[in-house]
């Protein structure tokens, strides 16, 4: 399964200093290309990871760099610890490091008593507070929600919900529920929730039909070449594909998302040229005049 692929990748980055593209393929049985794409999207997910080139090469985790409780959810953190514990004995120093270092991101998860309760300190606001204990009680004791949501329109509904993960993302809590209303996986904003009672009523997590699997995605192989003034940001976020000729940059990668390569090209302005693939090209022109256009009727709107 891809996703635990790219926590294993997290954790040997975690673990070891440098680590080999060829290694982790054959660590994980999967292509040095699968290997190059689990690296860019970990990088996406916003954990920067270095490569370097020559005989000493590989990727590593940017100096200074560690993993912030935002990026898992409320049992993550408990449970990758109690899994590095139980591998302790047999794989010895490089697992007691990873240890160390999320036991430094909270001392309580040293404590077997009480580290199912550390996420609850996790700047809880104090009107959320009851909310998520009940939540996550629903969560732990499979039982079913009622609740009184408010979405982002502003609209109120009544519905039940059958949760199945509390979740931090960036400063906010979610709860991770099939919707019953629905009939679909949905993520509800605790601050958004107006009530809450949970019931009696036991459920059994739903076998929801699982994400496909996307291995052989080619990609786009892009040739960018970029100016010179743009250097320092080029070189940061395109490790190990530069090449300097005179008065420009040259870059060859592999974009595995359209809409992610449109961004990062669109970010360069004039200081970027897309020497191939034409149909590259033709994206990013389309893409720009739709911002054109969406800019141009705004500014149109308040004109009249």
């Amino acid at each position: 399964m891809r996703l635990d692929r790219l926590l294993g990748i997290t954790l040997e980055l975690m673990t070891k200093k440098r680590v080999t593209a060829a290694e982790l393929a054959d660590k994980f049985e999967v292509s040095v290309r699968t290997i190059y794409r689990d690296i860019e999207l970990i990088n996406q997910a916003g954990i920067p990871v270095v490569s370097y080139n020559g005989v000493d090469g590989g990727y590593e985790l940017a100096d200074g760099y560690f993993v912030t409780r935002q990026h898992f959810s409320v049992d993550d953190l408990s449970v990758i610890y109690s899994l590095l514990k139980a591998m302790e004995g047999a794989m010895g120093g490089a697992v007691s490091s990873a240890k160390r270092k999320l036991t430094s991101l909270h001392p309580k998860l040293a404590d077997e008593e009480r580290r199912e309760t550390v996420v609850m300190g996790l700047s809880v606001p104090e009107s959320e507070r009851d909310q998520v204990q009940e939540l996550y009680g629903a969560v732990r004791q499979r039982r079913v929600v009622r609740l009184s949501y408010t979405d982002a329109a502003g609209t109120t509904t009544e519905r039940f919900v059958e949760p199945i993960n509390l979740l931090w993302s960036k400063g906010a809590w979610y709860v991770e529920a099939y919707c019953r209303k629905v009939r679909a996986m949905r993520y509800f904003r605790v601050s958004r929730i107006e009530r809450l009672d949970v019931t009696e009523e036991r459920f059994i997590p739903r076998q929801l039909p699982k994400e496909p699997e996307q291995e052989e995605t080619p990609g786009i192989r892009a040739h960018l070449r970029f100016d010179l003034s743009v250097r320092t940001r080029v070189l940061e976020q395109f490790p190990g594909e530069c090449e300097y000729l005179g008065d420009c940059i040259e870059v060859r990668t592999t974009f595995y998302r359209k809409e992610y390569a449109l961004s990062v090209i669109a970010g360069y302005g004039t200081k970027v040229e897309i020497v191939s693939p034409d149909e590259l090209r033709d994206e990013i022109i389309a893409h720009l005049d739709t911002i054109r256009r969406h800019h141009a009727m705004k500014k149109g709107g308040e004109g009249t």
